[in-house]
């Protein structure tokens, strides 16, 4: 499947999302003063009889979710990646831990960030909420993919947290392919059976042009789009490792229990299959535009590729 010329930031999505939801009153949309850059502010100028905000106060903001979802609303509560962090215990212990059904939404995640600097380029989010017990774990690649998937939050039970970012980027899916998704079940965007590149985010675009020139050098590459990081889709992991036989991850986000260490973790248990990880190593980000950024910390399509590679050579037999 090949990308739409035309794109957005998957924050974008997660606006249109909630607009698309608004009519279901149990909906409710929490705002920690990053409403305009989270997108949320749409709802906002909308239905402001159904918005709330907190502030900068996002510890104040989980624990005000967790008691609208005690007491039968489903609240969607959103700020940057990093933000979130600050209410890491009120998010175990206030939503996790009695299993109600908030939806976290952190923006502006990764080195993809750019500018903003290492202070606000969270690179350890989805690490930290895959080991929340119950929490299910969603990066979306585009906008269209990031508004289906809000969508589909409205149906979700427990509670699970969504990463965004700020850039517009290709889009991957179209208006028809977008309605294919679902929570918890990767998506098959190109078909190979050299190599299979698993990526999230804002990597599945880098994905599909490091796919492009392996297929120039006649490397027949297969690009999953892993939404959901949590729970991940073994049953396409183990289909892919028998086709493939061996695996790229791709993540703007530490190697260290992204998506990386999730996929790592499944095959040290069951079938498995060499493995390169393509993300940012045991370090932080910087200020710089987002181009340059990703090619210092090696997350870019050639990253991919040359890992790609690496990885065929691996191959037993």
């Amino acid at each position: 499947m090949s990308a739409p010329s035309t794109g957005g930031a998957s924050r974008d999505g997660y606006g249109s999302g909630l607009l698309r939801i608004a009519d279901d009153p149990r909906v409710v949309v929490i705002e920690a003063d990053l409403g305009k850059s989270t997108k949320s502010c749409h709802f906002r100028t909308k239905y402001p009889s159904k918005s709330f905000s907190m502030g900068i106060a996002e510890q104040n903001m989980m624990l005000v979710a967790a008691g609208m979802a005690a007491s039968g609303k489903i609240p969607f509560a959103s700020t940057f990646a990093i933000f979130t962090e600050r209410a890491f215990e009120q998010i175990r212990n206030g939503i996790a831990r009695p299993g109600l059904t908030v939806h976290i939404c952190g923006s502006h995640g990764g080195i993809h960030t750019g500018t903003d600097g290492s202070s606000a380029q969270s690179i350890e989010d989805l690490a930290i909420y895959r080991t929340i017990p119950g929490m299910a774990v969603l990066h979306p690649c585009d906008d269209l993919s990031a508004e289906e998937l809000t969508v589909q939050l409205l149906d979700h039970d427990g509670p699970t947290y969504m990463r965004t970012a700020r850039n517009k980027i290709g889009r991957i899916y179209d208006h028809d392919s977008v309605r294919e998704l679902k929570i918890g079940r990767g998506s098959i965007i190109r078909r190979g059976n050299d190599v299979c590149i698993i990526a999230c985010g804002v990597m599945v675009s880098q994905a599909m042009v490091a796919a492009d020139e392996l297929a120039d050098s006649g490397i027949d590459a297969a690009v999953i789009d892993m939404h959901t990081l949590k729970p991940l889709d073994i049953e396409l992991v183990d289909s892919m490792a028998k086709s493939c036989g061996c695996f790229v991850t791709a993540e703007d986000h530490s190697v260290i229990g992204g998506l990386g260490g999730a996929l790592a973790e499944h095959l040290s248990t069951g079938i498995t299959a060499p493995l390169e990880m393509v993300g940012v190593r045991d370090e932080f980000g910087e200020s710089g535009e987002s181009a340059e950024l990703m090619l210092k910390m090696g997350l870019t399509s050639q990253d991919i590729k040359n890992s790609a590679l690496k990885a065929i050579s691996r191959k037993s037999g």
